[in-house]
């Protein structure tokens, strides 16, 4: 259990290191490279209609609005939306992620640019997570996406 460990810490460390862009394009490699086996395991989770109403208020967004709100959460800007992500347990994000990667295959979230590469850094960190086993790397991901989202605002409002 404390490589599980290990593998959640080093997921929180290792996404900060990339940019915004990059670590949403580290996701969705993730999502496509691992045989779409990681997350279909947050769906059953028991926050998935709370992470499926947010996704729904992205969803109908322009793509470039949709990309933005995805980098909004990935920064922890203080926006809406971010803060509604925030508020949400991990397996919750986890779903919200998991219904992201399926409308980008899907063509109803703007999908990663073709000719996209990832960097060095994101290659090396992606090697890594297919080096580990399904639990660590579930591990992973709830640490390199808890961390996103911006904090739940005081009182009445999100």
């Amino acid at each position: 259990m404390t490589f599980t460990t290990s593998a959640y810490d080093q997921g929180k460390a290792d996404i900060k290191k990339l940019s915004v862009d990059d670590q949403l394009g580290l996701l969705w490699f993730v999502y496509t490279q691992m045989g779409k086996s990681i997350t279909p395991a947050a769906p059953g989770a028991s926050g998935s209609d709370i992470a499926q109403g947010l996704f729904e208020q992205v969803k109908p967004l322009p793509h470039p609005e949709q990309l933005q709100v995805m980098r909004d959460i990935a920064s922890k800007a203080n926006t809406e939306l971010s803060r509604m992500y925030g508020s949400m347990s991990p397996e919750t994000k986890l779903a919200f992620w998991y219904f992201l990667a399926v409308g980008m295959d899907e063509g109803t979230i703007i999908p990663v640019p073709p000719d996209y590469q990832l960097p060095e850094a994101g290659k090396a960190l992606l090697g890594k997570i297919e080096g580990m086993d399904f639990q660590q790397q579930i591990d992973f991901l709830r640490g390199t996406i808890l961390e996103m989202g911006a904090e739940a605002a005081p009182g009445a409002g999100i």
